[in-house]
């Protein structure tokens, strides 16, 4: 779960991460207020899931609250594109409003689980303000890391061993430490998947400030988080991914044309791999899981077909835990409900295998069947040719 710049640093100062003060903002007339209430140089900033706001437009430092209000006006409501918003761009409804600073360096400092070496790592680097991806490509050589062991938690030595690293002046180092430390904590006792904070600056004055605060919450732990609901914004978020969240189905959108719907993640990266081999381009990721319901089918299923892009749909289940009737009396349930006018096809097998082919064939609906995955997708091909 993503959320915004200003809700990650309103959450990180709760842990005593230094963060400049600022003002929400969603007209220009609380962006000119917000800007009177800071005084003097203030920074006008784009608040959407993405990053790379900057260099789309989206980050405007304004002298004055006059031309803070000039820059409002120029933001809110624009289609700002970035690297990670795609061609189409994101629809600014929201502006942070935040203090300048007299900024002497910026830097890179985030923390993300290393799967190569099962520990939370932490990241530093003097490129702040830049993609870490590319510093990563280009010179990661300028990337620093110190893991961080579950037992013991931060130390302040890898602090250290960071701000050194830095080249930090010794005036600096131990604000750096604690900064650190900070971040450290929110990341676990919040459950963080990533923090980052880029830039992170240092002043003229010798202060540590997060400048940004990118925060994504792990699903898995939501259970822990309830109010973490509250944080959520729709606007930000696909509406089918938010639907699906619904019925506890992982589903991610997808450019293609063929809608998957299969049960259990590797089997249904396996199905994408296989429909692009045979020319074709999924439209989605969705893994139903092992324990779906005929009603969870159904959702599934309407949730394939209110994406307008799906041509047409591959089912492609290995019956386990998941029986074969189970998403054969769903599956038809929900053909029926939409009034199916795009191809599917259906590959099962598996525990109640003949009893699902069997519940498709007596349906009466036009259900092209498969034996194995090579079949199913070059059907599904064929047929949205």
């Amino acid at each position: 779960m993503k959320i915004h710049e200003y809700q990650g640093k309103e959450l990180l100062k709760k842990y005593g991460v230094v963060v400049p003060q600022g003002y929400l903002a969603t007209t220009v007339e609380e962006a000119y207020e917000a800007a009177k209430k800071l005084g003097g140089v203030s920074v006008v900033k784009a608040q959407i899931h993405a990053g790379g706001r900057g260099k789309g437009g989206g980050v405007k430092v304004a002298k004055n609250p006059e031309e803070a209000k000039e820059y409002a006006k120029e933001i809110l409501g624009m289609m700002l594109k970035t690297h990670q918003t795609g061609p189409e761009g994101q629809e600014v409804k929201k502006i942070w409003i935040e203090q300048g600073c007299n900024i002497a360096k910026e830097l890179y400092l985030g923390m993300v689980l290393d799967r190569a070496s099962s520990r939370v790592t932490m990241m530093a680097s003097t490129e702040g303000g830049m993609e870490i991806e590319e510093v990563a490509e280009k010179n990661p050589e300028k990337i620093l890391k110190v893991a961080i062991d579950p037992a013991v938690g931060f130390q302040a030595y890898q602090g250290r061993q960071l701000a050194f690293g830095l080249g930090l002046d010794k005036l600096v180092i131990n604000k750096f430490v604690k900064f650190a430390a900070a971040l450290a904590k929110a990341y676990e006792e919040a459950d963080c998947s990533l923090l980052e904070i880029n830039p992170l600056v240092i002043t003229g004055e010798g202060d540590v400030l997060a400048l940004d605060a990118k925060v994504n919450f792990d699903d898995n732990a939501m259970f822990r988080h309830p109010d973490y609901e509250d944080l959520r914004d729709p606007d930000e978020e696909d509406p089918q991914e938010a639907e699906a969240k619904k019925y506890d189905l992982s589903y991610i959108s997808l450019d293609g044309n063929i809608g998957c719907m299969v049960n259990g993640a590797g089997l249904a990266m396996a199905t994408m791999d296989i429909i692009k081999l045979f020319g074709g381009e999924p439209a989605n990721f969705l893994d139903v899981g092992g324990g779906a319901t005929t009603e969870k089918v159904t959702a599934a299923f309407k949730l394939i077909l209110s994406d307008p892009k799906v041509k047409g749909i591959l089912v492609n289940i290995f019956g386990g835990i998941m029986k074969c009737d189970v998403i054969a009396n769903g599956v038809v349930a929900a053909a029926r409900e939409v009034e199916l006018k795009v191809p599917l096809v259906v590959r099962l097998l598996g525990t109640n295998v003949d009893l699902g082919k069997k519940i498709l064939a007596d349906s009466g609906l036009p259900i092209i069947s498969a034996d194995d995955m090579d079949e199913a997708a070059k059907k599904i091909v064929e047929a949205i040719q």
